[in-house]
């Protein structure tokens, strides 16, 4: 079953079980308030008589809605103003509808799962020697399988040059640059000033 119910200047469309943010009503955390003035009612697509119908609710909480900044503003006249204000507002939840009340889902009995016995891992039953001495057997065929077999062959670079017979080429300097010609230069300004007459 639904209502339309007003309160606060709105209307809500509740049921029971339902949580609503109304405009702020008198009361403390879970006392119990009554909405008399239903505008309409219904159960699925069927309406039913508005007549002495009344909505039961249970305070959840007193509390404030978000900020809302109140800036005012005339340009050229140095005026600037601002406010904040946050609006008190109560939380309902709808209990009843008339005489229709709230349901609460079935609990569905819990039963424990049966538990399965889990295989016994492997060496668990082992003595604490006998698992020190698998480690150890286990390592030592490590270290074996990591050795190197047979011997080394002999490095054929020998690590002097010299002694290879081949001597490292010097290493090639890079070409000075030649001096520019001045065949084709533009000559120098102070060449180009004429020299002043001797007196």
């Amino acid at each position: 079953m639904f209502a339309v119910v007003r309160t606060g200047g709105k209307q809500y469309r509740v049921a029971p079980g339902d949580k609503i943010v109304v405009e702020k009503l008198e009361g403390n955390a879970g006392d119990r308030v009554t909405l008399g003035d239903v505008l309409l009612a219904g159960d699925g697509g069927n309406l039913k008589s508005t007549d002495g119908l009344t909505v039961a609710a249970e305070i959840v909480a007193q509390a404030k809605a978000d900020k809302v900044t109140v800036f005012k503003k005339r340009r050229r006249h140095n005026y600037r103003r601002k406010k904040g204000h946050r609006q008190l507002h109560t939380i309902l939840k709808i209990v009843a509808i008339g005489d229709q009340k709230e349901q609460k889902p079935a609990k569905a009995d819990a039963k424990p799962a049966p538990k399965t016995e889990a295989a016994p891992k492997a060496g668990a039953d082992k003595s604490a020697a006998a698992r020190k001495k698998e480690a150890a057997e286990a390592t030592a065929d490590q270290h074996e399988s990591s050795a190197v077999v047979g011997t080394p062959t002999e490095n054929p670079a020998p690590a002097n040059p010299k002694a290879a017979g081949a001597e490292k080429p010097a290493p090639e300097k890079p070409a000075k640059a030649k001096a520019g010609s001045t065949e084709n230069a533009a000559p120098a300004k102070a060449a180009a000033k004429k020299a002043p007459k001797a007196k």
